[in-house]
């Protein structure tokens, strides 16, 4: 049986090993190859956003285009927290 002076460090390691594990979920974005070859990013949501390269390329073309987009709809666009 545990003492509470041993419960107590045990809490605590495992509170720090859960504010390290939540800090590297939002360490940032990072890309890999799918298994179909395409490209998938990690760190946007929930789900990796995957594309071809093709869509990834054309995607990147009109990223002025995007930019222009969100800067005229500002305020119907929502911004997750």
């Amino acid at each position: 049986m545990s003492t509470e002076a041993e419960l107590k460090a045990e809490l605590e390691r495992l509170k720090a090993e859960n504010e390290q594990l939540k800090s590297r979920g939002s360490r940032g974005v990072s890309l890999k190859v799918s298994e179909k070859g395409a490209v998938s990013v990690y760190g946007m949501g929930r789900f990796p956003v995957t594309l071809y390269q093709e869509q990834w390329l054309k995607l990147l073309d009109m990223a002025d285009e995007i930019r222009t987009f969100i800067k005229d709809n500002e305020g119907k666009l929502k911004k997750k927290e």
